[in-house]
């Protein structure tokens, strides 16, 4: 290569890489501090080694079907027959002391509550550990303030979660925690101040938690030790009244198909089953269910996903920011053939791991559901349509017909008939032939693809940071 031609191509670079760079100016990178299970923090509300908390050092951070959840989502936290993972009563007695008052200020105004109210909301609060790297606003006390900044917290550290199931305090410092309110595909993870990037991180598993549409009678948790073993926990104790279910039992998909999105989510978490969604924002509450991958009727352990598929243009929120929805029906692939009323047959995705995924699903239309376990592979639910009625797309009129020689009718205007024809020849007309409209290929059922949304691959290096 020419030194030219050498230039002229760092040229065309340099003008792509600006062309890029001025996309990304109306949505830049949220800046996020990686948080480390067992790293001191350097500004803490409370000192580290005052035993107010005690995280998990071998969780790793388990697969997501979407990078915002709801509070109430089954398996989102985990626990352990250890209860005292964060001794409130401590906290409680430190932020009550008189000698602490300003500390309890800073930390009762983050949380929007008064310093006579702390004992209260304390007791409101549930202790768990994370299973996942969730996204939080996290706050450092300095020169007797509280400092937000946005921080990813490692799967393994414990916290109490409000009544929504919203992170509210970092057990081992007492750090008041707030939603993320950023963009969770649009954030740079900086490793940093002891904080090396841990085994296992992907950027597949990072979430950020939305409060659950109504309070919690109590969480239900997945041992992080024995996953097989599952923990109910009431809401505002520590463990002390725990009772457990067996994880393993199977639960079935409910028919969702012509529900709102909410509407779905919601029976998926009271049945026990958690909703995944393609991207990294979630369709509107009002985004009609189009089909379920598995479909209904498949039997699956408790939190695993089921990948929902919507139709509309609704948008999705992820964190504080708004775009389309993410997780339209997909539409049927394969070379484009002529018009027909049959619809190709659709293969389902699955979800990565889930049992009673990997088998094909008839569908009939975006109003029904994907169909049942164990269908044909390849099968379609729907019928060729006859001449006579249109599928779906097609005008609520009949058919048209194509101009056919036919016997003169008689005008039947006012002006004095003409006189008649002579008689036509002994032939037979030619039959009528209708052409049946177009119609269109009806929407597929086969859910957005299960895939979680990749990001920028991240260095092998101590520390650093990883940009999505």
């Amino acid at each position: 290569m020419t030194l030219r031609a050498f230039m002229h191509r760092i040229a065309v670079l340099a003008i792509f890489a600006t062309l890029l760079s001025g996309c990304d100016k109306g949505n830049p990178l949220t800046a996020v501090k990686a948080v480390a299970v067992g790293v001191p923090s350097l500004a803490p509300f409370f000192e580290e080694s005052s035993g107010l908390g005690k995280d998990a050092t071998t969780v790793r951070s388990q697969p997501v079907q979407g990078s915002l959840q709801q509070g109430d989502t089954p398996g989102l936290y985990g626990g352990s027959k250890q209860p005292t993972i964060c001794d409130v009563t401590k906290l409680e007695r430190f932020l009550t002391d008189p000698r602490n008052h300003k500390k309890a200020q800073a930390w009762a105004d983050v949380l929007h509550i008064g310093t006579a109210g702390i004992p209260e909301y304390l007791h409101r609060l549930t202790p768990v550990l994370l299973r996942h790297d969730t996204l939080v606003k996290n706050h450092d006390y300095k020169r007797e303030r509280a400092v937000p900044y946005n921080s990813l917290l490692q799967a393994g550290i414990a916290i109490l979660v409000d009544e929504q199931g919203l992170p509210a305090v970092k057990c081992s410092c007492g750090n008041p925690l707030r939603p993320f309110e950023g963009d969770t595909g649009r954030i740079s993870v900086q490793f940093e101040d002891g904080n090396k990037k841990w085994a296992g991180f992907e950027r597949e598993s990072v979430v950020a938690v939305k409060p659950a549409p109504r309070k919690l009678e109590r969480i239900a948790l997945v041992d992080v030790r024995e996953p097989a073993r599952g923990i109910n926990r009431p809401v505002g104790t520590t463990g002390e009244k725990d009772t457990t279910f067996d994880a393993k039992k199977r639960r079935t998909v409910p028919d969702l198909a012509g529900t709102t999105f909410a509407r779905a989510s919601q029976r998926l978490i009271d049945t026990g089953l958690a909703a995944g969604y393609a991207g990294q924002g979630t369709p509107s509450d009002s985004a009609r269910v189009t089909a379920t991958d598995p479909p209904a009727g498949t039997e699956l352990p408790f939190g695993r996903y089921v990948m929902l598929s919507v139709a509309g243009s609704g948008t999705s929120t992820s964190g504080g920011a708004t775009r389309p929805t993410t997780t339209p029906p997909p539409p049927s692939s394969g070379p484009k053939s002529p018009p027909t009323s049959t619809p190709p047959p659709s293969r389902s995705s699955g979800s990565p791991g889930s049992p009673g995924s990997s088998g094909p699903s008839g569908s009939s239309g975006p109003s029904k559901s994907s169909g049942s376990p164990g269908g044909k592979p390849g099968e379609s639910s729907s019928k060729p349509q006859s001449s006579s009625s249109g599928g779906p797309g097609t005008p609520s009129s009949g058919p048209s017909t194509s101009a056919t020689p036919s016997s003169p009718s008689p005008d039947r205007s006012s002006s004095p008939p003409p006189p008649p024809p002579p008689p036509p020849p002994t032939t037979s007309a030619p039959p009528e032939v209708t052409s049946a409209p177009p119609t269109s290929a009806p929407v597929t059922s086969a859910p957005a693809s299960s895939a979680p949304p990749s990001g920028e691959p991240v260095g092998d290096g101590p520390s650093g940071t990883v940009t999505a």
